[in-house]
């Protein structure tokens, strides 16, 4: 599949033109509301923290990153309303993405990146499929404080602070409109495990179109809303069922990328035109009143010339009292 979907891209596929459509049918479902649409109320809340310490206890390349939603729609029927617009998430993200060292050798092989942003996306269902779309504003470069941010957190806890070198070439300020799709199509295996294939396309900060899957294992991972990590893929809850109990995620996909802000040509490093991931997470619940998840994230390189890909963990904490 991998090989196909890299031969369509490249030879005459007008990817441009096929993700600006997907941006502006993003846009007009999100910001359109159905026709019969019922009274929202916050369903629940989504966040997850990734860190590359909490991997392969580095501080490098895809450093970390922090997401946070707002999910609001009509009363939670274990799975998304029909019709789109009906269920918002409000998302607001951060991400840092890094040298190989922040300072001395090593701190010359990409640029660093500090982003914020800030979406609406809109879940449903379609014959079987789970959809979900949606619109960000991804904010780039010194604008966005992220570097003195992080600097600052490395003087409390006695870490590499970022060389002047790296914070005077990091990526210039920008806004990206970003526009995000994604069709999963959820296969029950058994009472405990479903199958998820995926198809994922974005247009924006990043260009490229994804494919891949995930299985869920464990009763209590039935019926709630997933949401996506951006730089990991990891599923984490927007939605979560009150079901007690320990399950497992595993999941792997493959990515063609067009275009990224994130290797700008005039810091000279080129970015590699295919990725992979592979992860694996367990979710364990207390009822409705405390989760907890972690997970780990294999990521393939980036860039031409990164010498091996990088082990990112992933956590997520609720108390609901």
């Amino acid at each position: 599949m991998g090989g196909l979907l890299s031969y369509c891209l490249r030879n005459n596929l007008k990817l441009g033109k096929t993700m600006r459509l997907i941006g502006i049918l993003c846009a007009s479902l999100v910001t359109a509301a159905p026709a019969a649409a019922q009274e929202r109320e916050t369903l629940g809340y989504g966040r997850i923290f990734s860190n590359d310490f909490f991997g392969d206890n580095e501080d490098r390349w895809r450093s970390g990153s922090y997401a946070f939603s707002i999910v609001r729609g009509p009363d939670w029927q274990n799975r998304a309303p029909s019709a789109p617009g009906a269920l918002l998430e409000y998302r607001l993200r951060t991400e840092i993405i890094a040298p190989s060292e922040l300072n001395g050798a090593g701190s010359n092989d990409r640029a660093y990146v500090g982003t914020l942003s800030a979406g609406v996306h809109t879940h449903f269902t379609r014959g079987g499929a789970d959809v979900s779309l949606g619109v960000d504003v991804v904010a780039v470069g010194p604008q966005t404080g992220v570097a003195d941010m992080q600097d600052w957190f490395h003087d409390v806890v006695s870490a590499p602070n970022i060389s002047n070198s790296v914070i005077a070439n990091q990526v210039d300020n920008a806004f990206y409109p970003t526009a995000l799709a994604e069709i999963s199509y959820p296969v029950s295996l058994s009472e405990t495990t479903t199958l998820r294939p995926f198809v994922e396309a974005q247009y924006g900060v990043e260009n490229f179109v994804r494919v891949g899957a995930d299985i869920l294992i464990g009763g209590n991972l039935k019926n709630d809303l997933w949401l996506r990590d951006s730089p990991t893929g990891q599923l984490y809850t927007g939605v979560e069922s009150e079901r007690a109990g320990t399950g497992f995620v595993l999941g792997a996909d493959y990515a063609v990328v067009d275009d990224s802000a994130y290797f700008p040509a005039s810091f000279g490093t080129v970015a590699e035109d295919e990725r992979f991931r592979a992860r694996a997470g367990v979710h364990w619940r207390l009822g409705d009143s405390l989760s907890y998840f972690y997970g780990v994230t294999y990521l393939s390189e980036e860039y031409v010339g990164q010498p091996e890909g990088q082990l990112v963990g992933s956590l997520k904490l609720n108390f609901n009292f």
